[in-house]
């Protein structure tokens, strides 16, 4: 009874915020950016609550807590010190002070200022709302198994319901009603996480002996291996830290929180309240995954003589990762606490869902659609917005209803095409006048269409022949790996555009004039 309580409670609430927000999204600078007014508080809840859902709870914390034991506690680590610290540390000041002296208000915005190329608008904006949907889908997949597994509702409804209630707060409140939803969400993730985490390693007798016990399991015939600070797999486990750190300096959803700030003295504030919030969420999560294999089982016998879950194999031999942590508290937490953590994932997804359909129906409005209509008014404009955030909510429910894709799989085809396309061109765009608008092509060009050609041989299962003769290589560096193959593709074009740049500019620099206006900017603001 609790848990629907707390449910009704928590949605109400949410509503109210859109219903309280409705006035200040009368035009597109306040329905997307909040009218570039947000606090370091807010902006900093919005940027981690955006950062972690379901899909890191769920999804990432169950799978790598499988895969890497104690030692997955790292990726959380480098989630607050490279996605969080570090992203606000660089990116924060000279992101709001060029977009705003661009006066742009998406990335796809920025790319056609920053190079003067309206192509690098358009393609941007087109990868940008194809790529979110999949990720979008994940935080459905994580959510929808959560409440499957509490509600005892059917997994398709789950994702319907989601999906209204986050068009409803979205469309009525724009970008404050999701950063004021985000200030309260991120308030119950912190506590939530805390209690998840105290609760379930003491139902396993406390710190020293779960840890104990993690390292009694063997990996490959050695034991003291899931409670040592490297693990089992320290070399893929980097792949994963470099993916969900350092792609989040790429992602639309993620750089846009800067464009919205209040102003620059709320950059430092906000650096040091989004890293504590990450250590928390992010560390927290990734720190309960590691105790998975103390609940769960793959073996039917070990199962039943452990009391443990048996987590279900996949005809491909994989476990179902995604139903881990589902399983840990299930077993670990009381009914009052269980409505918390509810509450909790609901908080954690409601909040990235929110980012994702507002970030891609405004790229798709303003980038692709106003271009094309000169007469498009304010009033237009967020009209369409709001057309576009129900049909990009349809397009993620529809390839949500495939339960069978797993979440990390679904999120690290979308990040390795966002980020491996946008993390070069942005980043070189805010330090370097000496990048060209050609050089920013090929990185989207490389980033996207390496993520398709290793999705149709590895995720689909297209080319099974392919896919046996990689696997029969064993090599150390999973290269099947969509995680590996987005970290490749960010790290490769960091070097790429630059050097692309140097070898293709024009003997008199002409191509590079823009960059010089473009840091004028910087002159002016005393950057």
């Amino acid at each position: 009874m609790f848990l629907w309580v707390a449910l009704i409670a928590y949605l109400a609430l949410m509503i109210g915020i859109g219903v309280y927000c409705r006035k200040k999204a009368s035009n597109v600078s306040e329905f997307v950016l909040g009218g570039r007014n947000i606090g370091p508080w807010f902006t900093a809840f919005a940027y981690g609550t955006s950062y972690f859902s379901a899909v890191v709870f769920i999804g990432y914390a169950g799978q790598f807590g499988w895969s890497y034991g104690a030692s997955a506690t790292w990726i959380g680590i480098g989630n607050a010190l490279i996605g969080s610290l570090l992203a606000w540390v660089i990116l924060g000041k000279r992101t709001r002070t060029m977009t705003k002296y661009f006066e742009a208000s998406t990335m796809p915005e920025f790319f056609e200022k920053r190079y003067n190329s309206r192509p690098l608008k358009f393609s941007s904006a087109v990868i940008i709302f194809i790529f979110l949907i999949p990720y979008t889908a994940s935080v459905y997949n994580g959510l929808s198994r959560l409440f499957e597994s509490a509600f005892h509702i059917d997994y398709s409804i789950c994702i319907m319901i989601m999906a209204v209630f986050t068009a409803v707060y979205v469309i009525l409140g724009g970008y404050t009603a999701t950063a004021l939803n985000d200030f309260v969400q991120g308030i119950i993730m912190l506590i939530g996480i805390s209690a998840v985490v105290i609760c379930t390693v003491n139902h396993k007798g406390g710190l020293s002996t779960a840890m104990s016990s993690l390292g009694a399991i063997p990996s490959n015939g050695q034991t003291g291996v899931f409670n040592s600070i490297a693990g089992p797999d320290p070399v893929n486990l980097i792949g994963v830290v470099i993916l969900t750190s350092l792609g989040t300096w790429g992602l639309p959803q993620m750089v846009q929180k800067f464009y919205a700030i209040k102003d620059e003295a709320a950059i430092t504030r906000g650096s040091i309240i989004s890293t504590i919030f990450a250590v928390v969420v992010a560390g927290g999560s990734y720190f309960l995954g590691g105790f998975g294999r103390l609940y769960a089982s793959l073996d039917p016998d070990e199962a039943a003589a452990a009391g443990k879950t048996l987590i279900n194999v996949s005809p491909a031999g994989k476990p179902e990762f995604d139903a881990i942590v589902p399983a840990m508290l299930g077993e670990a937490l009381p009914e009052l606490l269980l409505g918390v953590v509810i509450v909790l994932v609901l908080s954690a997804s409601m909040s990235t869902l929110s980012s994702l359909v507002l970030t891609s129906s405004s790229t798709l409005t303003i980038d692709l659609i106003k271009p094309f209509k000169k007469d498009m008014d304010d009033k237009k404009q967020v009209f369409f917005i709001r057309i576009f955030i129900v049909a990009f909510l349809v397009l993620s429910v529809i390839l949500a209803m495939n339960k069978n894709a797993y979440i990390t799989t679904l999120m690290s085809i979308s990040w390795g095409a966002l980020a491996g396309s946008f993390l070069a061109p942005f980043l070189w765009g805010l330090f370097s006048k000496k990048i060209s608008a050609f050089a920013a092509g090929f990185c989207f060009i490389w980033g996207t269409g390496i993520t398709i050609i290793h999705t149709a041989l590895f995720s689909m299962g297209w080319f099974p022949g392919v896919t046996s003769s990689v696997a029969a290589m064993g090599l150390k560096l999973n290269i099947m790996s969509p995680l590996n193959c987005g970290a490749f593709t960010m790290l490769s074009t960091l070097i790429l555009c630059p050097l692309i740049s140097k070898i293709t500019m024009k003997k008199d620099g002409s191509d590079l004039k823009n960059g010089e206006e473009a840091f004028k900017c910087y002159e002016k603001s005393g950057s």
